[in-house]
């Protein structure tokens, strides 16, 4: 089903728990390199060139989301969070530090795998703002040519609204934190202003979902921000 090719990195302590997911990505045909502290993950992260990366925040010697900053300085690979911490403000300190995806222990392997599988399919998508055309619904954007259309009708959009569309469509299936969204879109003299992110996102549901009221595409994570769903 997964590309042999394809490598994950995996930075976990619970020996059970990385035996586990281990032997799970392998029987997939994944190749997966394990480690049970940040900096052994940091340093093999760095030597593997994975395609995807998978960690539990709670490491012996430093903190998870910390790991998570140190990546970002250098690569942009996908990150999903492994985590028995389930309160709204460890989802948000790992998704601001840069993480993709975040999965509560205890999780089904089936879950993950899906959400390994879509991380990778953005990742060889590659979209860009500069490149790409996409779809989801009855939208499709262009980004090229900075048009939208519903049903082959062209949507008119505010630069704001267009700037916050854009900021969904490229992150695609990733949750976006109410504070990265904010500062994507207004700068990071806004990244309090929730209420203006609440407007402008009820103003994209009504132009582009089917029911506002019940948004299949731009839906929300509570608490934590937004996320893109369906892109084709």
């Amino acid at each position: 089903m997964s590309d042999p090719a394809v490598t994950v990195v995996l930075i976990e302590d619970d020996r059970q728990i990385r035996r586990y997911v281990r032997a799970s990505l392998e029987n997939e045909a994944m190749r997966v390199f394990d480690a049970g502290t940040g900096q052994e993950g940091l340093t093999i992260t760095a030597t593997a060139r994975p395609d995807l990366v998978i960690i539990d925040p709670g490491l012996p010697d430093m903190d998870g989301v910390d790991v998570i900053r140190q990546l970002r300085g250098w690569t942009a690979v996908p990150v999903i969070v492994l985590s028995a911490r389930c309160r709204e403000k460890d989802k948000v300190m790992a998704l601001d530090a840069g993480a993709d995806d975040y999965v509560t222990k205890p999780f089904g392997v089936a879950e993950l795998l899906a959400r390994i599988r879509a991380h990778l399919r953005r990742q060889d998508r590659s979209v860009t703002p500069d490149s790409a055309r996409v779809s989801f619904g009855a939208v499709t954007v262009n980004l090229p040519a900075r048009s939208v259309q519903r049903n082959g009708e062209t949507i008119h959009l505010s630069p704001t609204e267009y700037r916050l569309l854009v900021a969904l469509v490229r992150h695609a299936g990733c949750v976006l934190t109410h504070r990265q969204l904010l500062e994507e879109v207004w700068g990071p003299a806004h990244a309090q202003n929730a209420n203006y992110l609440r407007i402008y996102m009820g103003n994209l549901r009504h132009k582009l979902e089917r029911d506002p009221a019940r948004p299949e595409h731009i839906v929300t994570e509570t608490g934590v921000g937004y996320c893109l769903v369906g892109v084709r």
